[in-house]
């Protein structure tokens, strides 16, 4: 079976694009007229010149050399399998890029929650010592689009699930920030999830593993690949100065003080100094604990937080951690990707400061079932837009309290990302507190 090494080894071949997004237009992109290039996707009436997967797709990749698969078709999803099974190598346009790519100036990122800060982090800690750097991948540009200038610098590449488990070359370094539940509807089961999750850490290259010091990493240590070292959170809360708030931050900072420390050579003490003399200039991303606005009212004040990319549990808990002494009015749920629910209304039961739950679509249904078992006490809503939401939240804080998105479950049900979500929430609660 043909199995390329890069993206010159597609020159004169019939090379597949399977997924026409962002990830998929690049490769087009990148591929360029050297290879003669069939395009298909799931969605109906994409764009002209792209084939329906249900509709002759299929057919069309079968006579491909290579399907450079996007990460957001299932790697064992039937027709993937099939192709594999007819002799068609799949892989994905990021494994090229990572086999043509100097590997000593990339940095790859994982993890179930804290991956895109961290991303975010090493990125600025590489600026603030004077260097070139950017962030790519997940949260950024696919870093194989031809537009984009890759041959100086560092390369901070977020690597989703979705992502790790095409890629069989791991750059020098891989960070792994941590590792809960989440995209079970694509993996199959949590120890698959897991198992892909972690695939990047045990890739071929030599490299060094830095893995946040917690239990959970600790329990899986078998599937930690490289040259394996745990990371503590920092004590020194440099976090507070960054403008990132939750003990999360702090082994996210850790995680990315050590990496480019290793990298550079530069001592802890001498990063730790540049990075606090810049710190004011960082701006947060949004979405992540994001602070967007305070309600002053008759009993205290009202604090509306934006954790919108809190799209699984282990992030939704972290945030409650966060405000575990404040009143929380939490608005969580959105499309319904399989996971278990029990571990966040178990922390929602735990919880001694007031807390009242506001839910949103099938999975805000599920959050609200496992909760009622639980805590059939505890005071709950149901909204049919963000706008109720926040209206709903906001009463049930009078005096004073966090109003706190953080979701539990991605968008897809009625938005189109994350993203989107997030600024409805914002857009809302700037009209609210006008």
């Amino acid at each position: 079976m043909f199995r390329p090494t890069g993206f010159a080894d597609l020159v004169d071949k019939r090379v597949g694009v399977f997924g026409y997004g962002v990830e998929g237009r690049a490769a087009v992109a990148r591929l360029g007229t050297t290879s003669d290039v069939v395009i298909v996707d799931d969605a109906p009436d994409l764009a002209a010149g792209v084939l329906t997967s249900a509709h002759g797709g299929l057919d069309a990749l079968l006579t491909c050399d290579v399907v450079l698969k996007s990460p957001g078709i299932p790697r064992r999803r039937a027709d993937v399998l099939e192709l594999e099974a007819h002799g068609v190598t799949v892989t994905s346009a990021l494994n090229l890029w990572l086999h043509e790519s100097d590997l000593a100036r990339v940095v790859a990122i994982t993890g179930t929650k804290g991956k895109s800060t961290t991303t975010a982090l090493i990125t600025f800690f590489f600026e603030c010592l004077g260097q070139i750097a950017q962030s790519l991948g997940n949260m950024g540009r696919p870093p194989y689009d031809p537009s984009l200038d890759t041959d100086t610098g560092w390369l901070v590449l977020e690597v989703s699930s979705f992502q790790a488990l095409d890629l069989d070359l791991a750059p020098v370094m891989v960070v792994v920030t941590s590792l809960g539940a989440d995209h079970l509807d694509w993996h199959g089961s949590l120890e698959q999830y897991r198992a892909d999750k972690l695939s990047l850490t045990r890739a071929a290259g030599a490299h060094t593993t830095l893995a946040s010091d917690s239990a959970t990493l600790r329990d899986v240590e078998d599937q930690l690949g490289g040259d394996l070292h745990y990371v503590a959170p920092d004590e020194d809360h440099v976090a507070l100065a960054l403008g990132l708030i939750g003990a999360h931050n702090d082994a996210n900072v850790a995680l990315a003080l050590r990496a480019v420390s290793t990298l550079t050579g530069v001592t802890d003490r001498d990063l730790r100094i540049a990075v606090l003399e810049r710190a004011a200039t960082f701006t947060p991303l949004p979405g992540r604990l994001t602070a967007v606005g305070e309600e002053h009212v008759e009993g205290g004040v009202i604090r509306y937080v934006d954790d919108g990319l809190a799209t699984a549990v282990l992030p939704t808990v972290a945030a409650l951690e966060v405000f575990e002494h404040d009143p929380v009015a939490l608005i969580v749920g959105g499309f319904d990707r399989g996971i278990d629910y029990g571990p966040l209304a178990a922390v929602i039961g735990e919880r001694r400061a007031r807390t009242v739950l506001v839910t949103m679509g099938n999975a805000g249904a599920r959050v609200s079932d496992e909760v009622r078992r639980r805590i059939p006490t505890l005071e709950q809503h149901v909204a049919a837009t963000m706008r109720d939401a926040v209206s709903l939240a906001r009463g049930a804080v009078p005096d004073g309290g966090v109003v706190l998105l953080s979701p539990a479950a991605p968008s897809f049900d009625r938005y189109h990302n994350w993203e989107e979500r997030s600024a409805d929430f914002v857009d809302v609660v700037r009209d609210t507190i006008r």
